[in-house]
């Protein structure tokens, strides 16, 4: 298992999230559920920021986060600033959290139980990342059918998996 790939996967989809949440016109429409839809791109978005902060930056990074899932699925109209400035922080909590992870770390078990389970805390963060791209997936398909527009935004970049 190697650190730096997670990191780099989940770094580059945070990226994508970001470009995705920019291609909205509207900010309305970033808040609108259609028919059939449980959430709204940005419902998803705060789903996503307090999701890195808890399990990465306070369970892994000892960063002190606590965590409101509630609020991620009740706030609405969140500020684009206040948007923009939880994905910045979540991508710099990561890479602060990985900064002084070591490969051994990802073999010991994550610190908490989920779900009744327990698991390494390398399959544990491949399932945020996993996680965080079937969102990220949901947020394209929302953008597309709010808007009615089928350019894509925020697509996962295999060059910016080696820094191009």
């Amino acid at each position: 298992m190697n650190a730096e790939f997670l990191r780099r996967v989940i770094v580059r989809d945070l990226a994508a999230l970001r470009e995705q949440v920019l291609a909205y016109e509207s900010e309305e429409d970033l808040w609108v559920c259609p028919d059939g839809i449980p959430n709204s791109a940005g419902t998803l978005v705060l789903h996503l920021v307090g999701n890195m902060q808890h399990f990465i930056g306070a369970q892994l990074g000892n960063t002190g986060y606590v965590r409101d899932r509630e609020a991620e699925f009740s706030a609405r109209n969140v500020p684009r600033a206040d948007r923009e400035t939880g994905i910045q922080r979540a991508v710099a909590t990561v890479h602060a959290t990985f900064d002084q992870l070591k490969p051994s770390d990802l073999e010991q078990e994550f610190p908490l139980e989920l779900a009744g389970c327990r698991l390494t805390t390398g399959l544990f963060v491949t399932h945020l990342a996993t996680h965080l791209a079937y969102h990220l997936g949901q947020i394209d398909y929302h953008r597309r059918v709010v808007t009615k527009r089928s350019e894509p935004a925020g697509a996962q970049s295999i060059p910016a998996l080696v820094g191009k």
